[in-house]
């Protein structure tokens, strides 16, 4: 009796923008085309991409060098952090081992979060922020936002007001948030610099060095009412810096590409900043991510993880769910996360990536 096999769903979304497609179908998806690689915000849905991350950095770029831009705000940043200080192998695996076994719980204050914070950090980066400055090949980009007024103090009372005013004045435009925030761009000197055409938002240029990139860091992913806001980073201008995904959530930017941006997502799709969430019509400028190939977990692949999705920061006081089964969990998505890589991988080698690519 003749048995029939059934094929596995595949494990990744594929979108890609107009020239990405054209590229891709003219000379396939090769790691010389690729120069930018966007990181988003999204705690740790992060470490979801493992898999796909070590495939991505540890096999598929390095098949050509060349220096690019990483382009990350919150644990985007982290993620790029660790693999540029560590290495493409034990950068993906630390920040995932830490981020799994983080000693958070319900009733830790904001000084307690700070410091088990910059701990996990301090973790990831390990004594190589020398490594992370000067790296020949990958240049670290951090998207952090400046506050500005009421929104730069930690006190609840200003700080839930502003927050409140934020909410409103978003609904009725993003735009409007340049009152209350600026975006913040830093990056090593010495190279060649990542830049942007001018928005809505005023956006400062900034470098950091070995003495403050951990504070930039730490300031990317300063969540209002979780972190403080990080002040008296060493060389910069005075001001309260918060988390870049605020304005910049899955960086929608108008890249400079001259190849393609490859960018491996927790989503299959692009939203412009964190309070834009509960807006549908706030989607990705198509001109922005024309040279874009977004690559996420496929519906099938998440359904198919413990929790069915990725690991989220609700996780670590989700009812019912205590640390323990948390942490297993998340090393069962992690390790699950195999799938992603192996399958990208294995579409590189076959480069039929044409018949999946969705529009972006």
């Amino acid at each position: 009796m003749t048995q029939i096999l059934q094929k596995r769903p595949p494990a990744l979304t594929i979108r890609a923008g107009a020239t990405a497609r054209q590229l891709i179908e003219q000379a396939g998806l090769q790691a010389s085309q690729v120069d930018m690689i966007p990181g988003a915000a999204g705690g740790p849905k992060g470490i979801g991409l493992t898999g796909l991350d070590l495939a991505i950095f540890g096999e598929f770029l390095p098949q050509s060098k060349q220096r690019r831009f990483l382009i990350g705000s919150s644990v985007g940043a982290w993620r790029f952090a660790g693999i540029v200080a560590q290495g493409e192998k034990l950068g993906p695996e630390q920040l995932a081992d830490l981020y799994i076994h983080l000693p958070f719980h319900q009733k830790m204050k904001i000084a307690e979060i700070e410091k088990i914070s910059r701990e996990m950090l301090s973790g990831i980066l390990g004594s190589q922020t020398q490594q992370l400055v000067e790296h020949p090949d990958y240049h670290l980009t951090i998207i952090a936002a400046k506050a500005e007024h009421l929104f730069q103090s930690d006190q609840r009372l200003a700080l839930y007001s502003s927050l409140l005013g934020i909410i409103g004045s978003n609904a009725l435009s993003r735009n409007h948030l340049n009152k209350f925030m600026q975006r913040v761009i830093c990056q090593p000197e010495h190279f060649p610099q990542f830049k942007i055409q001018q928005d809505a938002f005023k956006t400062h240029y900034l470098n950091f060095n070995q003495h403050n990139v951990a504070d930039w860091l730490m300031a990317s992913g300063s969540i209002p009412g979780v972190t403080p806001a990080v002040k008296n980073i060493a060389d910069a201008p005075q001001g309260a810096y918060r988390d870049g995904g605020l304005i910049d959530y899955h960086i929608d930017l108008p890249f400079e590409s001259q190849g393609i941006v490859l960018y491996p997502h927790f989503s299959d799709s692009i939203i412009p900043g964190w309070f834009d969430k509960m807006f549908k019509s706030r989607t990705a400028n198509p001109e922005n991510q024309a040279r874009t190939v977004l690559i996420s977990p496929s519906p099938d692949y998440l359904q198919s993880l413990p929790l069915g999705r990725l690991p989220d920061r609700k996780d670590f006081v989700l009812k019912g769910l205590d640390a323990e089964q948390r942490i297993q969990m998340w090393k069962q998505s992690v390790a699950e996360s195999q799938r992603l890589g192996d399958e990208f991988l294995e579409m590189v080698e076959k480069q039929n990536f044409p018949q999946f690519i969705q529009p972006l």
